[in-house]
């Protein structure tokens, strides 16, 4: 497992719906196993995204290892999945730090609490939590980054 990866980030093409339609479909129905598999579909990655700015990682010799969507007039970041076998390899973290202002933007997001892996990436980069609620997935928490958390790290 390679941990000094370089990652490329950039904004995502036409050409790499499918790719991402496929990472958002495996990991939802790999990751959220409290959840009926069958919730989820191919073309939930379209029609969630709609409107959305979405930024790929990649790397030149293995591909897309994952994605970004944000939703910018809020700064919330509905989305940031990562193929697992590059997980805990800096991909989610190059995403965040390629958004706009990062880290001085209060960028918000909602983190599902069973999503224990998660809870502790984004708590580990100084978000904060701000409030709670509940999903057709499940209960989550509102989460957004602390800028003093982050200008002191």
């Amino acid at each position: 497992m390679l941990t000094n990866r370089s990652w490329t980030i950039r904004p995502a093409e036409r050409e790499d719906r499918t790719v991402l339609s496929d990472i958002y479909l495996y990991v939802r129905r790999t990751t959220f196993t409290w959840v009926d598999p069958g919730q989820f579909h191919e073309e939930d990655f379209a029609a969630h995204t709609r409107g959305e700015r979405v930024f790929v990682c990649e790397d030149r010799a293995v591909g897309i290892a994952g994605f970004l969507a944000l939703w910018e007039p809020e700064d919330f970041i509905h989305m940031l999945y990562i193929r697992p076998r590059f997980q805990g390899q800096g991909a989610g973290t190059a995403l965040l730090e390629f958004l706009p202002g990062w880290p001085v933007r209060a960028y918000r997001l909602k983190c599902l609490v069973r999503n224990k892996r998660a809870m502790g990436f984004y708590a580990s980069l100084g978000f904060q939590v701000t409030g709670n609620g509940t999903s057709p997935e499940g209960d989550y928490l509102d989460m957004q980054l602390s800028v003093a958390a982050e200008m002191s790290g």
